[in-house]
C-alpha cells in the first residue's frame, strides 16, 4: 500500500472520527424543532441548568456544552427566560443563553413607592431616564385610587422589551387579582377598599414583622376612630420625599413641619394615598385587627413591640426601651 494510499485512508478514518464527535456530543438533538421557552430561574445553579437542558433535550452532553462555555469564558448564565430549540446545535444554544434574556426575572419586595419600583424595573429592563420619568409621572397616575398601593410586590418574569405602561398595567392587573378577595372582605366590613389600602401600607411600613401586623392595625383603627391623629413617621417619610439618604430614612425634628396631608403629625385621619405598595398580610391585618384598648405603641431595639393605652404609659415606654 502506497504512503498516498494510507494518507488518504487516515484522512477519512479523522473525517469519520471527528464526525463521529460532532454528531455525539456537538449536534442539534434534533434535525427540527421550533424555538421554545428555556426558564433559568433566580438563584438556579450551572449544575441546575446543565441537569434541565439535558433532560429536556436541549443539548446532548453536558460536558460539551460546559466546554463550550468555558472556551467562550461564558461565567455564569443569567436568570431569565430565553427562546431555543431543540435544532440548535451546543455553540447556538451556549450563545442564546449568553445572551440578552427574553424575559428578565424583577423581585419588588413589599413596601416600596413607586420611585424605588421605577429603580428596579428601570435596572432591569434598561429604561432610560425618560421611560422612568414617564412610569412615575404617567403611567402610575391614572387617577387617584390608581397613584400608590396597586403595584404589586411579587417576582415577575417580565418581557425585556416590554414597555412602561405595560409594566404598570401587569402590576395592577397583578393587584387586582391578589386583591379580589380582600375587596369582598372590605365590602362586608363596610370599609372602603381604598381606606383599607391605605391603612395596609401604613402597617406595611411601620410593622418588625407579620407578626406585629394586626396589633398596629388595632392601634391605627383605635386613633381614627378617636379623631386622634395618626402621628405615624413613615408618612411624613413619604412627605418628604428622598433627600439623599434613602426613600424612609429617619425623620427629623423639623420634618414634621412639613405641610403636607401625608403629615399624619398636623393633619388628622388617612394620607390622601397609600404610602407605599403593601403586601397580603398586611391588606389582611388592615381588616383583621387586633382588638386592643393601646393607643401607641414602639419597637425596642431588638424589633419587639411594645404598646400602651396612655401616652404616660408611652413615655414610660419610651424611657425603658430606647434611652
Amino acid at each position: 500500500m502506497t504512503r498516498k494510499k494510507i494518507s488518504a485512508i487516515f484522512g477519512i478514518f479523522l473525517i469519520v472520527v471527528f464526525g463521529a464527535v460532532y454528531f455525539l456530543f456537538f449536534s442539534a438533538p434534533k434535525w427540527s424543532g421550533n424555538l421554545t421557552d428555556f426558564v433559568v430561574g433566580l438563584g438556579a445553579t450551572q449544575t441546575q441548568i446543565d441537569s434541565t437542558l439535558k433532560s429536556e433535550g436541549f443539548i446532548k452532553s453536558v460536558g460539551t456544552f460546559d466546554f463550550i462555555l468555558k472556551i467562550r469564558d461564558i461565567k455564569e448564565i443569567n436568570p431569565g427566560s430565553y427562546k431555543i430549540s431543540k435544532a440548535m446545535n451546543v455553540w447556538q444554544t451556549a450563545s442564546v443563553l449568553s445572551g440578552k434574556a427574553a424575559l428578565v426575572w424583577v423581585v419588588i419586595p413589599e413596601g416600596l413607592r413607586k420611585e424605588e419600583i421605577a429603580d428596579l424595573l428601570g435596572n432591569a429592563l434598561d429604561w432610560t431616564a425618560a421611560e422612568k420619568k414617564e412610569w412615575i409621572e404617567t403611567d402610575t397616575d391614572p387617577d387617584a385610587d390608581h397613584f400608590e398601593g396597586v403595584y404589586f410586590p411579587d417576582t415577575y418574569l417580565i418581557p425585556a422589551d416590554e414597555t412602561p405602561a405595560a409594566t404598570a398595567a401587569r402590576l395592577r392587573a397583578k393587584f387586582e387579582e391578589e386583591f379580589a378577595p380582600y375587596a369582598n372582605e372590605a365590602l362586608k366590613e363596610n370599609v372602603k377598599w381604598t381606606t383599607a389600602l391605605k391603612i395596609a401600607s401604613l402597617i406595611q411600613r411601620e410593622a418588625a414583622g407579620e407578626a406585629d401586623m394586626p396589633l398596629i392595625s388595632g392601634i391605627i383603627w383605635n386613633r381614627l376612630n378617636a379623631g386622634q391623629r395618626l402621628q405615624i413617621d413613615s408618612t411624613v417619610q413619604y412627605a418628604r420625599g428622598n433627600t439623599g439618604s434613602g426613600w424612609w430614612a429617619p425623620i427629623t425634628p423639623a420634618n414634621l413641619q412639613i405641610d403636607s396631608p401625608y403629615n399624619t403629625y398636623r393633619y388628622a385621619g388617612l394620607p390622601p394615598t397609600p404610602i407605599d405598595n403593601p403586601g397580603l398580610a398586611a391588606i389582611s391585618a388592615a381588616l383583621n385587627p387586633t382588638q386592643t384598648n393601646c393607643m401607641y405603641y414602639l419597637h425596642d431595639s431588638s424589633g419587639n413591640i411594645h404598646c400602651s393605652v396612655t401616652y404616660a404609659q408611652q413615655q414610660a415606654n419610651v424611657a425603658k426601651y430606647l434611652k
